[in-house]
């Protein structure tokens, strides 16, 4: 009887436990990979060439891969120290001086030394190989100004070499600070940056410690408001090096730096100070937030009380009151109105109906308020339709019944219209401009008559 003894093996075998669906499905996947590979292994042509491609993803390690995190850091600090090692330090700047100084090429243009190619590539030669990279002929070419022998001037081109070294160094002590290592800084990672520079500043020695954190917000603040138009959060690096604010920044290392140059720069103490200090003089109920009344005092006080609606409407608010962050936007905003930033935060305020542009109902809806402050004024109010067809004539926009925001980028004339439209004072010099043009020049006659 073998063969029911065959028989119940097979039984037994059948009968074994179940496979789930998901089990058949990878043993079914299992199975097809196998056979298409081998079938893929028997053709003649096979290109294998996938097999080569570097890998170009790297998954950024999570929160609590806390020592895939501190090895990341690590790397990128050692990475950055080896770049700042290949940067020319103080000692090797001065022996190119006295290289370039030694190689110049008569004669002198006035009391500027020059050097012509053939000298430029010898002082190349001896200046070791991290000048390397500056001794090119595309170089050469960017610095040659209709010099007749075809020699460009020392002096421009070691300060070429000062600004390129500056710049990387810049980069490197901001990359420093970029935590996440993409390539752009956050709010804190600049606050930081920021708070460790002012012991470097001669210029802010006097700044006591307790305004250290409203002084770091009002210079991120302008970073920020101008590098960031789509508020993301984030400024790419190299955004920060190509504007101008790290210049006006850095600026405050230098001990004689004039009054008038202070007072014109946002980073310095007076301009710092006296930003807070009228933030203070708002603050009338000392709560540390301004209410739509006490921001209305805001300058000449003459902003209309629609404009601050909307100010109030559209920004960040906290029951209904503005706090110093949100008041450095709107003074940034108003101090630079002929910035594209400035003109974008004061377009999104005047689209009352969010749809791009700015209509006649939408400008008649602001300069109404100003007819109104002419009336309680005891002047005649001027005609609407007056100011329009001037508004759209300063414009001139694409479509001649719609101003967008890039009509008054492009016109060059945004801070003139939205001047007419949110003050009273703004729009008086406006209609009186003529006056005040003439009066300046009597003045300038009568200086020079003297």
């Amino acid at each position: 009887m073998e063969w029911k003894q065959a028989l119940r093996g097979r039984l037994a075998v059948c009968t074994g436990p179940k496979k789930s669906e998901q089990e058949l499905k990878d043993e079914e996947m299992e199975l097809f990979t196998k056979y298409y590979m081998e079938w893929k292994g028997g053709r003649k042509s096979v290109n294998t060439s996938y097999m080569n491609i570097p890998r170009f993803y790297y998954r950024l390690p999570a929160e609590d891969e806390v020592l895939l995190q501190k090895l990341r850091e690590e790397s990128r600090a050692v990475f950055l120290q080896r770049k700042s090692r290949e940067l020319l330090d103080n000692e090797e700047l001065q022996n190119l001086w006295f290289l370039l100084d030694k190689h110049q090429t008569s004669p002198m243009v006035g009391e500027e030394a020059m050097i012509n190619y053939e000298s430029f590539l010898k002082v190349g030669e001896k200046a070791g190989p991290k000048c390397k990279q500056f001794f090119t002929a595309k170089v050469f070419a960017k610095l040659l100004h209709n010099d007749p022998y075809g020699r460009i001037s020392i002096m421009q081109f070691f300060n070429y070499v000062m600004r390129k070294v500056w710049l990387h160094q810049t980069r490197i002590g901001l990359s420093l600070y970029d935590v996440a290592g993409q390539g752009y800084l956050r709010e804190s990672d600049l606050e930081n940056y920021i708070l460790e520079l002012i012991p470097t500043l001669p210029q802010l020695d006097g700044l006591e410690k307790s305004f250290y954190s409203f002084y770091v917000c009002t210079a991120v603040r302008k970073f920020f408001f101008f590098l960031d138009p789509l508020r993301t959060g984030k400024i790419k690096i190299q955004d920060i090096l190509a504007c101008s604010f790290l210049d006006d920044l850095l600026e405050l290392r230098d001990e004689e730096l004039s009054k008038e140059s202070q007072e014109t720069n946002w980073f310095s103490a007076p301009s710092a100070l006296r930003v807070y200090g009228q933030y203070l003089n708002l603050d009338k109920d000392h709560n540390g937030m301004l209410s739509k009344e006490e921001l209305s005092r805001y300058g000449t006080g003459t902003l209309t009380n629609i404009f601050l609606d909307r100010v109030f409407q559209e920004c960040l608010t906290y029951d209904g009151e503005m706090d110093y962050k949100t008041y450095l936007d709107f003074v940034l905003a108003l101090e630079n109105r002929k910035e594209p930033a400035a003109l974008q935060y004061i377009f999104k305020l005047l689209d009352i109906e969010n749809k791009g542009y700015l209509n006649v109902f939408s400008l008649n809806y602001f300069f109404r308020a100003i007819q109104e402050q002419m009336k309680i004024h005891g002047q005649e109010p001027v005609s609407f339709q007056d100011v329009k067809d001037e508004i759209f004539d300063m414009v001139k926009p694409k479509d001649p019944y719609k101003i967008s925001l890039q009509d008054l980028i492009n016109s060059s004339q945004g801070d003139t219209v939205t001047s007419i439209l949110i003050d009273l004072n703004g729009f008086w010099t406006y209609e009186n401009r003529e006056v005040l043009v003439a009066s300046d020049n009597d003045n300038t006659t009568d200086i020079d008559d003297t």
